[in-house]
């Protein structure tokens, strides 16, 4: 599995299992906790979730996985990778800490790896940011960064102090939605900032595009594998697909060892070309 490196030296996998809609109904829970324990047993090691996902569901439901998993000794804690996500109203420096709080007791954790501001709100960015520093210096989260944030909103952040110490930026990104590569994602390449791609295969719509087929017969793949493949080629770049069936938990860690030729990527440009000019991020 290819590593993506924080700018503070962690390295984690270039795939991760994400929770979107997870948590949401309650006779849906014991299948998602299934399929995240089945997620740990076969190598996911990096579990992305938030507070807004079923209302602390999705939380509850990784909090489960994870507690299964430790007690068949299929993980260590320092295996897995958590990232969570605070709501923007709840992101003052009190607030931030009681979301924290309530996060981490789902979960049955001590401390979240990454805790991001899930998007912009009316709070700020100089409370949220002294509130992710006290819950560092607390020990209740390692390291923190944000969500849906275009490049005038990282600029902000950067101007404030401390603002530097961003971990990463989750955003909505894939084959048909490139938008941040004309100016988000080079200023954070700039600054060894991860980009966390979230739907990365359009909720599962880029598995039935036209043109896929003809890469992914080439590598004996399926389409969403290649539209991950492509995700993971590019530099510093997480995807993190959701998935509840097991065939689908296997495909998308399969897509972590394909690797694409020159060939291809210039075939994926054409299909889906990279941004000219500045766009609207893309959000769900």
């Amino acid at each position: 599995m290819r590593e993506v490196t924080l700018p503070a030296g962690d390295k984690l996998p270039a795939l991760g299992l994400g929770t979107w809609k997870m948590g949401e109904q309650a006779h849906q829970q014991p299948a998602e906790v299934a399929a995240v324990r089945r997620a740990l047993e076969i190598g996911y090691r990096l579990i992305d979730t938030a507070e807004m996902y079923g209302e602390g569901g999705a939380e509850t439901v990784v909090g489960q996985a994870l507690a299964e998993a430790l007690r068949a000794g299929t993980v260590t804690r320092q295996d897995i990778f958590i990232v969570s996500k605070v709501y923007p109203h709840n992101a003052s420096r009190a607030g931030v800490q009681a979301a924290c709080e309530r996060s981490l007791k789902r979960m049955g954790i001590d401390t979240i790896d990454l805790y991001l501001l899930h998007w912009r709100g009316g709070v700020p960015l100089a409370e949220t940011l002294a509130g992710f520093q006290a819950l560092q210096q607390r020990g209740w989260i390692r390291r923190w960064g944000v969500s849906n944030f275009d490049r005038d909103d990282l600029l902000e952040l950067a101007a404030l102090p401390g603002g530097d110490e961003c971990a990463a930026n989750q955003v909505y990104y894939s084959l048909s939605q490139r938008g941040i590569e004309f100016d988000v994602a080079p200023w954070q390449r700039q600054r060894g900032m991860p980009v966390m791609a979230y739907s990365p295969i359009d909720q599962g719509a880029l598995a039935e595009q036209p043109g896929l087929d003809e890469i992914a017969a080439r590598h004996a793949a399926t389409p969403a594998q290649v539209a991950l493949a492509w995700l993971m080629a590019q530099p510093g770049t997480i995807a993190i697909p959701k998935a509840v069936r097991e065939a689908h938990l296997h495909e998308n860690l399969a897509a972590a060892g394909i690797t694409l030729s020159a060939d291809d990527l210039a075939q994926l440009d054409l299909l889906f070309p990279p941004p000219r000019r500045k766009q609207p991020l893309a959000m769900l």
